[in-house]
């Protein structure tokens, strides 16, 4: 049997690459009940899986900064008055529904660089826990925005591996670079739906 030359191997390797499409091709006249199944239909992913949100389905109006946390798909969704400015943000949600609040409140105070301090709660699970003060290990990260509701906070965090999942004890936790280019955004006022 003769040796393959490279070109051979090459032409041969892409002849099987097309052989589907050329099967497709050879049935295109038959009804697609008879046709072999070669190829599986492209599917559509949502790579990020975020779910749209409207704010129309949850506000009259846009009078006022507006955040939705959407504790489902893990996002945290912003509008400028009047919808001049729309973005979405990763986020940790609560670890389960006994930690989650949700309804509507708003931003009551903001602070750079805050200090922690855990809540009893998170003693009795874990006596180790300690306030921390402003610094790279703080587990509010570089920025925080307090809402209406006692310990209920969205703010950064340095733990980069808890965006995306369900790892909070009832906060909405951001990237601390997406949080700082939040913070300015919201004015203490702003409206905030947790869902």
């Amino acid at each position: 049997m003769p040796l393959m030359t490279r070109r051979t191997a090459l032409l041969t390797g892409a002849a099987s690459l097309f052989a589907p499409v050329l099967a497709r091709a050879d049935t295109q006249d038959v009804p697609m009940a008879q046709q072999p199944a070669i190829i599986a239909p492209p599917q559509r992913h949502n790579i990020s899986s975020f779910r749209e949100i409207d704010w129309r389905d949850h506000f009259q109006n846009l009078g006022r900064v507006t955040l939705i946390a959407d504790t489902r798909s893990k996002a945290l969704h912003y509008w400028a008055v009047e919808g001049a400015d729309y973005r979405v943000f990763p986020t940790s949600v609560p670890k389960s529904p006994e930690l989650t609040k949700t309804g509507y409140t708003e931003i009551v105070r903001k602070r750079e660089n805050p200090s922690w301090t855990p809540t009893a709660s998170m003693i009795a699970a874990d006596p180790s826990l300690h306030p921390m003060e402003p610094g790279p290990d703080n587990p509010l990260g570089t920025r925080a925005m307090y809402l209406g509701w006692p310990a209920y906070i969205i703010h950064g965090t340095h733990d980069t591996r808890k965006i995306g999942r369900k790892s909070s004890s009832g906060c909405i936790g951001l990237f601390n670079a997406q949080v700082e280019d939040l913070y300015p955004l919201c004015p203490v006022g702003t409206q905030v739906l947790i869902l």
